[in-house]
């Protein structure tokens, strides 16, 4: 960072990334509560519906390092425009959508807004203060994270005192003001990275995890066993391999497999996938069991906006403890931090899925949800600025919170998958779905806390880090002695 970047106003940048994270969260929640709704009005089935979320999030998945490289390579501020451009235009398609396939090509594009998360980490380390980089990072981390769970309490109302094409049409507007304020706020980054896209590995990217994905999705209705879905899957894995060799000999990969083999960033970065696997599938499905009518058993035969708000406490406490975890970090450290929000956090699952006969029991699993991921979440970003050189931040950043969403997008597939293996007559899932679902999802949550203590205990600047980086050594050094307990000097 130059004496001259140091010096612009950062505050107007702050704001309006801040808007078009928090956009791009809400967008990928405020459909959940609705999907029942949108699948009548549309006239499809429970399963195609569920497309309406996984395409979002698998499009998003797909774009991130794609909008994240094109940023280092033509300027960051140029493509932040382009990606609320995506988002303007997938809202006003959404809005008028008539028929489900013209939604989920709505829904794919508005996934293109996933490049706001390392677009939105590169503008910070390119334009803040040294000394805001790590905190701010924490902040718009802990906001993606929240604004999932926001947009779930917001649709009700919504939906209630309009309709449900209302959850796009006021996206789109603010995401239009937003376009407006990011071309005349955010000054144009001056770092670039030279280079050019690997088309090879966007397409073998894109292949592995459509095919994945369109496995467990389909799995239900084609049968676990069919020649389409074990093809589908072991295509997948290949391919996923095939890629890794790819990005790895690349003169200039979309995805740093060099970077990604730093024990910090991939140890973090297995945590970020086995965690979005459970944060997503619970956004996505227990609005449903709680709107499910009390006469199939189970469920309380709530409202879309009564359901969001039983959810909201797991978005407030997981802003409020993702803005805590940095004195928490400076005094036990973001590799405890972590792992005591991860254990905090399986107590959610777990009550999921051996008590949720009562409001309260699910309200009690929302907080306890809220205070473990927000503990966890914003501790992940902080680990991955520490681990990395200051040049690849931006774009570290962005894929853990990337893994995330792929994580999302796989639990989403997977727990549609379980939820709708054994339906009633009439369309209404078993309760036994919903029960062996959220304990898969337990399963996941364990796996990530073992995955978190195989992270790297005391963390220090990259040894990549020289002389003609001397700001950013000092901001390493920093927030090294931070993350590992230690009070920076």
């Amino acid at each position: 960072m130059t004496n001259e970047t140091a010096q612009r106003p950062y505050r107007a940048t702050y704001a309006v990334l801040c808007l078009a994270v928090g956009g791009y969260a809400l967008l990928q929640s405020l459909v959940i509560p609705v999907l029942p709704t949108i699948q009548a009005g549309l006239h499809t089935t429970q399963n195609t519906v569920t497309w309406v979320l996984t395409a979002y999030l698998l499009s998003a998945a797909i774009f991130t390092p794609i909008m994240g490289r094109l940023g280092d390579m033509y300027g960051k501020e140029r493509l932040l425009v382009l990606t609320l451009v995506a988002l303007t235009v997938g809202s006003l398609l959404a809005a008028v959508a008539s028929s489900i396939t013209l939604m989920i090509v709505a829904r794919v594009i508005q996934g293109v807004g996933g490049g706001v998360l390392p677009l939105a980490f590169g503008l910070i380390r390119d334009e803040f203060p040294k000394e805001k980089i790590v905190g701010a990072i924490g902040v718009v981390a802990a906001l993606a994270a929240a604004g999932a769970g926001i947009g779930i309490a917001l649709a009700g109302p919504i939906v209630d005192a309009l309709d449900y094409h209302w959850l796009f049409w006021i996206p789109m507007i603010v995401m239009a003001l937003g376009t407006i304020a990011a071309h005349f706020a955010i000054p144009e980054s001056e770092v670039r990275t030279p280079g050019t896209l690997s088309w090879p590995g966007i397409i073998l990217l894109s292949l592995w995890l459509v095919a994945l994905i369109l496995a467990i999705s389909e799995a239900p209705s084609w049968g676990w066993g069919s020649a389409r879905v074990i093809g589908l899957i072991v295509a997948g894995i290949v391919i996923a391999v095939l890629w890794v060799v790819v990005e790895a000999r690349s003169e200039h990969p979309l995805i740093d497999m060099h970077m990604m083999r730093i024990p910090a960033v991939w140890t973090t970065n297995l945590v970020a996938l086995l965690l979005g696997v459970g944060m997503y599938a619970v956004f996505a499905f227990l609005p449903e069991f709680l709107q499910t009518k009390r006469s199939a058993g189970y469920g309380f035969g709530l409202s879309i906006t009564k359901s969001g708000l039983i959810l909201l406490p797991a978005s407030i406490f997981m802003f409020i403890l993702g803005m805590m975890s940095g004195p928490l970090a400076r005094r036990f450290g973001s590799k405890s931090v972590l792992i005591t929000g991860l254990i905090v956090g399986i107590g959610n699952f777990a009550i999921l899925t051996f008590a949720h006969a009562a409001q309260w029991e699910i309200l009690l699993a929302m907080v306890i949800e809220g205070v473990g991921f927000g503990l966890a979440f914003s501790s992940m970003s902080a680990l991955i600025v520490v681990a990395v050189p200051p040049e690849q931040t931006g774009v570290a950043s962005g894929m853990n919170a990337n893994i995330r969403t792929i994580g999302g997008s796989v639990g989403a597939a997977v727990m549609s998958s379980i939820v709708t293996s054994g339906v009633r007559a009439g369309g209404v899932p078993k309760e036994s779905g919903y029960t062996h679902g959220f304990g898969l999802l337990t399963v996941a949550a364990i796996a990530a806390m073992i995955a978190a203590f195989f992270v790297p205990g005391r963390l220090r600047p990259p040894a990549s880090i020289t002389d003609t980086t001397a700001p950013h050594a000092e901001l390493g050094m920093v927030a090294a002695g931070t993350l590992a307990g230690d009070e920076p000097e």
